[in-house]
């Protein structure tokens, strides 16, 4: 939930009118310039959204309206769901807008950046605050710079695995819970909640803080999501993956991410497993995939050859 006095914290603005509804709640990420609005056009107002207002905005208000109309506009700008009004450059707010924006506690703001400069810090800004985010039981880490999201049933060694890491390295974002936001369509950022940053949990050894072990380099405080690592018990007689053309993905909120399943035997490097792994998907994402190569390569073998009994 975000609120209009977040907002002026965040950028800094100051307030001139309806500051009774500062608490105020902002829902929509989506931000509006009503130009079409002050010229007297509502039908299709989105009233639900921040608005911006220029200096095109202000000075068609107060050059090409009377007294009447300017007072008109002002009130139908401010509805009840009008989480607050800007107005950009420290343009003087009209009197009208004022006194509407007092009436209605629309809170009106005042910035000392250009329109659009802030018109896309606001967006930016929204989109994150107010994405659909979600927890998940599992591990963080940049791994080469992919954000690789370790997971696995309680005590399988994720958190050990990540500090293995750590030591090689890498960079810790999150350990045992990763807050996740859908910032957009597939982009899903990971980050770690206030209360356990920087801090991993191995078993036996308690609680240790990577940051003060290992230096401000080893940490990260967001990463994007791109591969997923589950980590499972070996199950003698189970059919794994061994050539890699099996491609599973992990659904969180709206968005897919690419996912591999490693089986846990003593005396595999899980740390270099995930390293590998994480390289590959750099190299698919490039354009090279060694197990289509393989897979080409063993097809052509059976038609020149009609079978494989003699060369595998």
């Amino acid at each position: 939930m975000l609120r209009v006095h977040e907002l002026i914290d965040q950028f800094t603005l100051k307030v001139v009118a309806g500051d009774e509804g500062l608490t105020n709640e902002i829902k929509n990420y989506d931000i509006s310039r009503p130009a079409l609005e002050i010229g007297g056009y509502f039908s299709h107002y989105s009233s639900d959204r921040v608005q911006i207002l220029g200096m095109t905005e202000i000075s068609f208000f107060e050059r090409m309206l009377t007294d009447k109309e300017r007072e008109d506009r002002s009130k139908r700008l401010c509805r009840k769901e009008t989480p607050c009004i800007v107005l950009a450059r420290q343009l003087p707010p009209p009197l009208e807008l004022i006194e509407a924006c007092n009436a209605s506690n629309t809170p009106l703001l005042v910035t000392d950046a250009n329109t659009t400069t802030f018109y896309s810090r606001l967006s930016g800004y929204l989109e994150k605050a107010l994405a659909p985010e979600t927890n998940m039981h599992g591990v963080l880490v940049d791994v080469y710079g992919i954000g690789v999201l370790i997971t696995g049933e309680s005590g399988v060694g994720k958190s050990e695995t990540a500090l293995e890491l750590v030591k090689n390295g890498h960079r810790l974002v999150a350990d045992d819970n990763v807050e996740i936001k859908e910032v957009s369509d597939n982009v899903l950022m990971g980050s770690a909640p206030k209360l356990i940053q920087n801090l991993l949990e191995i078993r036996g050894l308690g609680i240790i803080n990577v940051m003060t072990l290992f230096g401000a380099g080893c940490i990260l405080a967001e990463k994007r999501i791109m591969l997923n690592v589950n980590l499972e018990t070996w199950e003698k007689g189970r059919d794994y993956d061994r050539v890699g053309l099996d491609r599973r993905k992990l659904s969180i909120l709206n968005s897919e991410i690419e996912m591999r399943t490693i089986p846990i035997r003593p005396g595999r490097s899980l740390a270099g497993i995930i390293e590998v792994a994480a390289m590959n998907y750099r190299l698919q994402n490039m354009g090279y995939d060694a197990a289509v190569e393989f897979n080409e390569r063993l097809n052509k073998q059976i038609k020149v050859n009609g079978g494989l009994e003699n060369d595998i």
